[in-house]
């Protein structure tokens, strides 16, 4: 009986299709339980994503970040391993035709893997071995499957003949091939957690300690509690975060080191927590806020913060800011996994409450907020003074060295702008006619909110009610009661800063030091009498 060849033709094509993908598979099994044994940043899928990040202009990466928000960094992993499976499925289909050219595609793309690791901040040699490996094992077993597959008996065959194999063994030696990458997935996957164990322990053993200088309690009426309005502390589980880290590093307290050293420090300091947290530690409300947050945006959170006051602990070292004569103007802040943020040292010295922090909310920092030691520093952008997982700091100029995102278009250093926003009603809402709360925050962290002002359809500026102040150092809740009329309306906010200075109404992007602009809500008020539109109270 003859066969038909378009039939073994696509029976060719969906071995090599299969056989790609499974190859795939059991290479980032095996390139995972490699990284796991040495450091799971090194892993492909995390060294290549962090390439991209590097590599991504900055106006694709801000893209992202408001069209995906939070959610950035998992669109990105699921898009590598996207592109993965068809570079999978067009290396299988290479490999039935010529294995050589296959087997050296799979080569390369591991090289590629391989560099990208090396890239990475903190890289060492090891750190290529993960990706290396993951290609041998993929082109060992992408070889396996298509030299199998090629001795396929065809549909129609007779059985038997010398060399012969039948799908069925072919189907058995892939089911084969992915259970045992499940069992090096699972390996993989139980030896990091081991490591993140030991972390998870070491938090959950760590106790604060009480504050040498509380926090004073939030002012009555700080929270106005109005429907719609976020709580003034916001909760860890809600606090925005915005960061490069693709595996949130998990960090044995136990074994975390500080180091202090660089211009004009007279005595380098080398401290574990113990020996940080022997030092008075404080307590304060403090809203930090990203420079990625555009005029409106969520990017922005507040929280109570236990620490060791960073000025202190400097003039400690032996360091004096520039106004006093110190050589160095910037303090560079190095992340366990690598990242580098410079922060003025005027800012941090001048006593404000800048904090080595260890707590948020009365619990120690969660590991995606920086556990078990962070950097907050009011009145700064995040990217110029929120250094998560800290682990060195180190003094020099800005003439000398840019940090991770000066290097990618952004300004050396960002104060905090001034901005307000409207939390409620929500854009597009569907409102009834009469009284409707409009409220929302404001902030100008380290100079204080002293005026809100609201306006509806360019007419003039009205007063709106703040909460009570709980410093300079926070936002402060707004509300401001607006006569609905039907129709569609705009209403817009600007704030006063406690220098007295207006908030700009020029619109301006993040880039490179921050957005500027008032907010603006569109609504719709039904007239008397008619029902609830579809699509109410969207966003």
């Amino acid at each position: 009986m003859e066969s038909d060849p378009s039939r073994s033709g696509r029976a060719r094509r969906a071995t090599g299709a299969v056989s790609g993908i499974v190859a795939a598979v059991a290479g980032l099994a095996s390139a995972q339980l490699a990284a796991a044994a040495g450091r799971p940043e090194a892993s492909p899928v995390t060294a290549v994503g962090g390439a991209v990040v590097d590599l991504t202009p900055v106006a694709v990466r801000e893209w992202a970040i408001r069209l995906f928000g939070t959610s950035d960094k998992l669109v990105l992993g699921l898009g590598i391993l996207v592109v993965l499976a068809a570079v999978a499925v067009g290396t299988g289909l290479l490999a039935v035709r010529h294995l050589p050219a296959a087997i050296a595609v799979t080569g390369g793309f591991g090289l590629v893997g391989a560099l990208a690791a090396l890239s990475r901040p903190e890289a060492s040699w090891r750190d290529a071995l993960p990706s290396l490996v993951g290609a041998l094992v993929s082109a060992g077993v992408l070889y396996l499957l298509v030299t199998a597959g090629s001795r396929t008996r065809p549909a129609g065959a007779p059985q038997g003949g010398a060399g012969s194999m039948d799908r069925r063994r072919f189907g058995r030696l892939v089911v084969a091939v992915l259970a045992a990458s499940a069992g090096v997935g699972l390996g993989a996957r139980r030896l990091g957690a081991h490591g993140s164990a030991d972390a998870s322990a070491s938090r959950a053993r760590f106790v604060l300690p009480r504050p040498t200088v509380p926090a004073p309690p939030v002012p009555a009426g700080a929270d106005l509690r109005v429907p719609g309005l976020g709580p003034f502390l916001t909760p860890d589980q809600d606090f925005y975060r915005v960061d490069t880290a693709l595996v949130v590093p998990r960090v044995d307290a136990d074994t975390w080191r500080l180091r202090i050293h660089g211009e004009g420090v007279a005595r380098p300091l080398t401290l574990d927590l113990r020996r940080l947290l022997a030092r008075p530690v404080v307590e304060h409300d403090i809203t930090l806020t990203c420079v990625s947050n555009e005029v409106g945006g969520p990017y922005a959170g507040n929280a109570r913060w236990l620490g060791v006051r960073l000025g202190d602990l400097l003039r400690e070292a032996g360091v004096r800011p520039p106004s006093e004569g110190g050589p160095a103007d910037q303090l560079v802040a190095r992340s366990v996994d690598g990242m580098t943020i410079g922060t003025p040292v005027e800012a941090v010295m001048d006593g404000r409450a800048a904090l080595l922090a260890v707590g948020m909310n009365g619990l120690p920092l969660p590991f995606a907020h920086g556990f078990p030691v962070r950097m907050v520093v009011p009145g700064l952008y995040g990217y110029v003074s929120a250094c998560k997982w800290v682990t060195e700091l180190r003094l020099t100029t800005f003439a000398a060295y840019d940090a991770y995102w000066v290097r990618r278009s952004w300004a050396q250093q960002a104060e905090v702008k001034t901005q307000s926003r409207i939390d409620t009603p929500r854009p597009f809402a569907d409102l009834a006619p009469g009284r409707v709360p409009v409220a929302g925050v404001a902030w100008a962290q380290h100079r204080g909110i002293d005026r809100v002002q609201v306006r509806v359809d360019g007419g003039p500026w009205q007063e709106a009610r703040l909460g009570a102040a709980d410093g300079v150092d926070t936002w402060r809740q707004w509300v401001w009661p607006w006569e609905a009329t039907p129709g569609r309306h705009t209403l817009e906010v600007r704030a006063t800063d406690g220098t007295g200075a207006v908030q700009t109404g020029v619109r301006t992007g993040t880039v490179p030091d921050g957005a500027t602009g008032w907010h603006a809500v569109d609504v719709r008020v039904r007239t008397l009498g008619s029902g609830l539109s579809a699509g109410a109270d969207r966003e």
